[in-house]
Formats: C-alpha cells, structure tokens, sequence
C-alpha cells in the first residue's frame, strides 16, 4: 500500500493585511479626532508664520536705504511706530460712531482685538522684550534687506527682543556719565583755582 503525504503548505512571509476598522468604533473616533487635531495644528502653524511674515514685511518697508547700521534706540523708535500702526484705523471706527444718531457700535469686534493686540505687545516692549528682526547686528540686517518674503526662509531672519527698559538703562548711564565728567571739571577747576591762590600768595 502506498501512501501519499502532501507537503505542508508554508506560511506567508509577507505582511498581514491590515484589519479594517469598523465605522462605529472607538479606534474609528480617535483616529477621526486625531486627523482632526493635526489639520487644526497645520492651520495654525501656517497662520502663525504667515502673521509673522507680515510683520516682518511691514518691519522692512520702515528700513532707511541709506542706513547701514541702526541703534538700539533707532529699534525702539520703529518699535514705538510699529505699535502705532492702527492709530488711523481706530480713528476712523471713532468717527464713524460718532455720528449723531446711530444705534449700537460698529466695527467693535474688530476694534477689541486691536486694542488687545496693542496692549499685549506694550506690555511685551516695556516688560521682557518684543521681538523684531535684528536690525541692530549689521550682518542680520543685510540678510532681512535681501529677503524677498518667502515663508521657505523665514528661520534666516534672525531676531531679536527690544525693550524700552534697555533704553532708559542706557539713557541713565548716559546721564550718570556726563554727571561724573561735570564733576571731574568742577574738581579740575577748583584745583586750578587753588593752585592760583597759592601763585598769588
């Protein structure tokens, strides 16, 4: 009698097909809300960089042609211009309800968020520092003048925090400083007088 044996069949080394998921399922949801979030974080970051951009380009527009290299103090007065830049706007929404005779304000939504927005970077410029390209460095500033914009090459703009508090400590060792020279020429001129007196005497 002769008895046949069939190999056995191997088994697949390939990949197992991956299991379907069910509609209803928890895992369905949470990948529902994972995909959710990560578009969420995608608008956000996008937007961020593009109201960055935007106060870049509006920093670049403020650069003088003719300046090569910019103070601390130059910083803080685009700084303090840059903190002005919805003066017209807000005086426009102001006049607008002024007007006799109309009911309930216009434009207040938008003009709560710009005084927020305003208030925000004042306390940033007179706390810790606000945060605008290094116009100070002479190397970064060149770099920011070529820049044409592109969102691609924004972590090349260098920058930096500028505070108004920075200023005044310069300003007070400024004045301390012209305070000890006063003194040294006050000291200087009663030893010349001194020295007279002992000529005449």
């Amino acid at each position: 009698m002769i008895v046949c044996f069939q190999p056995k069949a191997q088994k697949g080394k390939g990949k197992a097909p991956e299991k379907v998921v069910h509609p209803y399922s928890r895992k369905a949801a949470y990948l529902a809300r994972e995909e959710i979030r990560l578009k969420k974080k995608e608008r956000c970051e996008n937007k961020k960089k593009l109201n960055r951009c935007e106060k870049l380009l509006w920093f670049q527009e403020q650069l003088d042609p003719e300046k090569t290299t910019y103070t601390r103090k130059d910083a803080c007065d685009v700084v303090e211009r840059y903190l002005r830049r919805f003066d017209s706007e807000l005086e426009q929404i102001e006049l607008m309800n002024g007007i006799k005779g109309r009911q309930g304000r216009l434009h207040g939504a938008r003009e709560a968020v710009i005084k927020q927005t305003i208030e925000r970077e004042r306390v940033q410029y007179e706390g810790i520092g606000f945060e605008i390209p290094d116009i100070i460095n002479a190397k970064n500033l060149k770099t920011f003048r070529e820049w044409n914009g592109d969102l691609k090459k924004l972590p090349n703009i260098k920058l930096r925090k500028v505070s108004n508090k920075d200023l005044e400590t310069k300003n007070e060792k400024e004045e301390k400083h012209e305070e000890a020279e006063d003194d040294n020429e006050d000291d200087e001129d009663d030893l010349e007088d001194e020295q007279e007196n002992v000529i005449f005497l």
